[in-house]
């Protein structure tokens, strides 16, 4: 009890001192106010925003204001790095979820991403000097801010497109005199310079066509020289630091350049160096509540365990049957080798079949990856029944063995008491993420992973996705506890071996796209580059997989309160963070 009572302890501690460092960050010690908002829009539709007041922006004194967008399957929160630093300048900054992400009304890209609507909501705030108003953006972010531009070309004075581009989505081709006084910050190694400039390679945008139709010139553009005249609207600057597309978020470089950029075409607010940036720290602090909620999780579920209503959870393991010799090792290579290798190839048929989104099925991206994992199940099905049938029913094997009977039963009162025993554990992670978000005013997040509290109609759409995800995890965690299971580890040998093979696949996918990237030529499949990067969240996301699974099956003796927590989890983060395409 007393090692529950120290995890209980660090866990708290990491989550209050993770949110408190977070929280001193983005109010740079109090000076700035942070805002939940709502505002309407377009017919009717229900906006999301976080708003940064910081204390120079009054009625009497109207400051600066900046409309910072995130891209596509990110919400406002992933523009803190910007917001935080832009706010600490003086700019009241309205830091939006576009339509259909976050808290923002579905489906994603109405009324122009929510792009005109913020403006006008921005505008509309008597603390904003209206006559300087900075639009900044992210790779569709820019596209959301670019409409807003050409809708309401005198209700701006500045842009920023951050890993975005011009004549792309709805955004008017950019010419000399539109966007008025743009910067654009494409980061060498950006992974769509196709999509958004017509050059395979990031690095060659400045010699591309529509590069220089927009700079108004014929020969390369010249990186940081700024062409045309602030005063007249047609200065326009290209940076490129050396960054990857989702690396802006986290790039001082990055950051910095907008923030130079606005300090030169907005009027007002407090002079800073673009060098002296916090925002990282807003990082930190987050990171460390984030992992302070997955440690809280064992101590919950400790705790439950002592209710006599658990108590029967709490279970040995029947001994373990693995497979043995080399063909241990091949099987290991097929789990670990699997889901990766198919993810590419299997998220695309919801698009090859032509599945519109539906009320069950309302977000493109989570109803891809749910058909994903659902094929692997089915796979990882067929050959456990072979291996089972055919090699280890002659030793002895039975369902027991492998962690899904209960004295040789399948008892579906122990299965629901599993599935709510492990809503209950959950739930604990879930307040502590209410309270850090009422008391601080922030999340679980670093980068591009986000823990976030879902919306009731978030809540909602998760639970068609977990039922799919609880398939996966029943097959997968069945697959491993039979196959691969070994007997008479430590629970650092065990940890270690389910972190290799929950986790290694994908990590060996981004190092053979990035890999040749980065090294000056494509990534090995440039037309995944949007999977590419939804793949970074896997690595974090199958480590946790790893980490509660062991905990949880080493407790139990069974598979199932580990296979629901991390099903319940993933939908949870997973539909909290993507975009919805029904409109409701």
């Amino acid at each position: 009890m007393k090692s529950v009572s120290r995890v209980l302890l660090v866990a708290l501690l990491m989550i209050g001192l993770g949110g408190l460092l977070a929280w001193s960050v983005q109010t740079d010690g109090g000076q700035i106010k942070i805002k939940d908002i709502r505002f309407v829009g377009t017919n009717g539709t229900v906006m999301s925003a976080l708003l940064y007041v910081p204390k120079n922006a009054t009625v009497k004194t109207p400051a600066p204001g900046v409309l910072a967008v995130h891209g596509y399957i990110n919400t406002r929160e992933t523009q803190d790095g910007f917001a935080i630093e832009f706010a600490r300048r003086g700019y009241v900054v309205l830091a939006m979820d576009q339509t259909g992400h976050g808290y923002s009304d579905p489906p994603a890209f109405a009324n122009g991403f929510g792009g005109p609507d913020g403006l006008k909501f921005l505008r509309s705030l008597d603390i904003v000097d209206k006559n300087n108003i900075g639009l900044e953006g992210h790779s569709m972010g820019g596209w959301t801010v670019g409409v807003a531009a050409q809708l309401a070309p005198n209700d701006y004075k500045a842009m920023v497109m951050e890993g975005s581009s011009t004549g792309t989505s709805g955004v008017t081709t950019g010419t000399a005199t539109f966007p008025r006084n743009l910067a654009v910050v494409y980061s060498k190694f950006d992974e769509f310079s196709q999509l958004m400039w017509l050059t395979p390679l990031a690095s060659d945008v400045a010699k591309g066509p529509k590069m220089k139709l927009l700079f108004n010139t014929t020969e390369d553009v010249k990186v940081g020289q700024v062409y045309g005249n602030i005063a007249d609207g047609t200065a326009r600057v290209l940076y490129q630091p050396a960054i990857s597309h989702p690396g802006d978020h986290i790039s001082n470089e990055a950051i910095g350049y907008a923030l130079d950029w606005f300090g030169k075409t907005l009027e007002g607010g407090t002079p800073r160096p673009a060098s002296d940036q916090i925002w990282l720290w807003k990082e930190i602090g987050n990171l460390i509540a984030a992992i302070g909620m997955i440690l809280l999780l064992y101590p919950a579920g400790a705790m439950l365990l002592k209710l006599p209503v658990f108590a029967e959870l709490k279970q040995t393991a029947a001994p373990a049957k693995p497979a043995t010799g080399p063909l241990w090792w091949i099987v290991a290579l097929i789990f670990v080798a699997l889901p990766a290798s198919t993810l590419f190839t299997f998220k695309q048929f919801p698009t090859t079949w032509r599945w519109a989104a539906t009320a069950l099925f309302p977000q493109n991206i989570t109803t891809a990856v749910v058909t994903w994992t659902t094929l692997l199940g089915a796979i990882f099905v067929v050959l456990f029944l072979l291996w089972h049938f055919l090699l280890n029913k002659k030793t002895g094997a039975t369902a027991e063995n492998y962690g899904l009977t209960w004295g040789g039963k399948l008892s579906p009162r122990l299965i629901g008491k599993s599935a709510l025993f492990a809503f209950l554990t959950l739930l604990a992670g879930y307040v502590s993420l209410l309270v850090t978000d009422a008391v601080f005013k922030t999340d679980y997040r670093f980068w591009v992973f986000a823990i976030k509290p879902m919306s009731s109609l978030q809540f909602q759409m998760a639970i068609p996705y977990f039922v799919l995800f609880a398939a996966y995890f029943i097959v997968a965690s069945t697959f491993v506890n039979g196959i691969l299971r070994r007997e008479k580890l430590s629970f650092i040998q065990e940890l270690g071996i389910a972190l290799v093979l929950n986790v290694l696949g994908y990590v060996v996918l981004l190092l053979t796209q990035y890999v040749p990237f980065f090294a000056g030529g494509l990534p090995a499949n440039p037309n995944e580059a949007l999977w590419t990067i939804i793949a970074y969240q896997f690595v974090p996301l199958m480590a946790i997989v790893a980490l509660v699974t062991t905990v949880a099956n080493r407790i139990t003796g069974r598979i199932w309160v580990g296979a629901f927590i991390v099903s319940m989890l993933i939908a949870w983060i997973v539909v909290a963070s993507q975009a919805t395409h029904f409109a409701f």
